[in-house]
């Protein structure tokens, strides 16, 4: 599933400029609201919490599944799963922390959450997250829990959340000839900090790629995954805006984009007390990305 470079940078909407500067991929405005173009969030009808299902486990062992490669080895891009293949939806959370951080991580700010972990383990959600490697690197105690647990899977966020392509809502660049080996970095800080369940995903940071940087990192073998739902969570002050995007715009195989950052994203957890008991009340059943994948 390929598109134009115009449309693909049209997946992330425009008025995250002013936000992706540390924290991309993220689509919305200040107040939390769905960015422009989107449904509008009319508030979903109040419905009373079902029973967890179980998630799907694959077997032990087995490889995660990806796309075939594109024309001369270009990696493949995955942006949501069939639409007839049943209420299934993926949420994903982005673990972001760049190399500029760190200074302001040892004078206490917070780029993890671990009550929004927590709260996906109390209501049984298998979850994507895509780390990047500094993340790794700063919170490695959690990124070998999250990795250890099968309820989750890790994907690729790059090393340090730079873009790999411009325009892209400013972000520092990481030059052409050096997106594989940044690629690369990400999964060897995974494995340093013992993360063991990652996945062959990559996520681009502002979903900014074209099909220069998809031929770059086709060597890398990972399937690049996008998203068709925009949860307007990064920087937003209230969590039901961000509940009702996602609730507004949930189909049958939707990838979900949110955020595992607390100063960044502090009302995240807040909105899945919202998000989850709703759409099982609607019939769905939370998955993996690797599930979807897998269900083409």
């Amino acid at each position: 599933m390929t598109h134009s470079p115009r449309a693909r940078r049209a997946l992330a909407p425009a008025a995250a400029a002013l936000l992706c500067g540390t924290l991309a991929a993220c689509g919305a405005d200040d107040s939390g609201a769905a960015g422009p173009g989107k449904p509008s969030a009319a508030s979903a009808p109040a419905v009373q919490p079902t029973a967890p299902t179980a998630p799907a486990t694959p077997a032990a062992g087995s490889p995660a599944p990806t796309l075939p490669p594109g024309p001369g080895g270009a990696a493949p891009v995955f942006s949501h799963g069939k639409r007839d293949g049943g209420k299934r939806v993926a949420l994903t959370f982005d673990a972001d922390m760049t190399a500029d951080q760190d200074e302001r991580a040892a004078r206490g700010e917070r780029f993890d959450n671990p009550r929004l972990i927590a709260t996906l383990r109390r209501l049984k959600v298998p979850a994507t997250v895509f780390m990047t490697g500094k993340w790794a690197e700063q919170y490695p105690d959690q990124a070998r829990s999250i990795g250890g647990d099968p309820l989750f899977e890790v994907a690729n966020h790059s090393y340090a959340h730079h873009a790999f392509s411009t325009p892209c809502y400013k972000l520092p660049t990481v030059p052409l000839k050096g997106a594989r080996a940044d690629v690369e970095r990400a999964f060897d800080a995974f494995r340093r900090a013992g993360v063991k369940n990652t996945v062959p995903y990559f996520r681009f940071p502002g979903g900014c790629h074209d099909d220069a940087v998809l031929r770059a990192i086709g060597p890398t073998k990972a399937t690049a995954v996008q998203w068709d739902v925009v949860s307007g969570d990064a920087f937003a002050k209230r969590a039901a805006p961000v509940a009702e995007a996602v609730l507004s715009q949930v189909k049958p195989g939707s990838v979900v984009v949110m955020h595992c950052t607390r100063s960044a994203a502090p009302v995240t957890e807040e909105a899945i007390r919202r998000i989850v008991p709703e759409l099982r009340a609607r019939g769905y059943e939370f998955v993996r990305v690797s599930d979807l994948i897998a269900g083409r």
